[in-house]
């Protein structure tokens, strides 16, 4: 079976813009917003929990320009 699985590839990421931090944790990670360039293509908005160093992450989201323009109309246009 082996020979059919493939090779995951590493995955690079520059952190290129650091936006702020929603939350912290007692462990030391933090849930972030910043502007992440993943495998060499150009940044997204990237939202997710990081350790202190930037060297490990949780699962996470990004999003393209318009689409962080359409989540902040949504988030505007409700009460918090």
């Amino acid at each position: 079976m082996a020979g059919n699985e493939k090779e995951r590839d590493e995955v690079t990421y520059e952190v290129v813009e650091h936006i702020g931090v929603l939350a912290a944790y007692p462990t030391g990670w933090k849930k972030e917003l910043n502007r992440v360039a993943w495998n060499g293509n150009p940044p997204k908005f990237d939202l997710r929990d990081w350790d202190e160093n930037h060297e490990h992450m949780s699962r996470g989201i990004t999003l393209h320009q318009e689409e962080a323009k359409s989540l902040r109309e949504l988030l505007t246009a409700i009460e918090l």
